[in-house]
């Protein structure tokens, strides 16, 4: 069995507010790490049944920026869904869901 890790990296400043965010992986070997202004992981607890969440952004994070992270987010959840249920309708309605929220959020390309 393989197993790989994925190191996160939150610094914070006197009032523990993220000032970076940093991932580095094991397929990444040639990568020191990447510098983010934002993250959202999502763990599922199959025994409670729950999500467990962990959302950061940084204080350099503009809304500008969390709008368009949020529908890159949402596609790729979309994308995610139809993979993994193989439920293409349920997807599409969700990606028509993306475009609405890009539109609404005048992010539309």
């Amino acid at each position: 069995m393989q197993k790989k890790e994925i190191n996160i990296t939150v610094e914070l400043d006197e009032k523990n507010v993220a000032t970076n965010i940093a991932f580095k992986a094991d397929d990444m070997p040639n990568v020191d790490g990447v510098n983010c202004r934002a993250m959202l992981l999502s763990f599922w607890d199959a025994h409670n049944k729950d999500t467990l969440k962990l959302d950061l952004w940084t204080r350099d994070m503009t809304v500008d920026e969390m709008k368009i992270f949020f529908h890159q987010t949402l596609v790729t959840m979309a994308d995610t869904l139809q993979n993994s249920t193989d439920d293409e309708r349920i997807a599409g309605d969700m990606r028509d869901f993306c475009d609405y929220f890009a539109e609404r959020m005048e992010i539309k390309e």
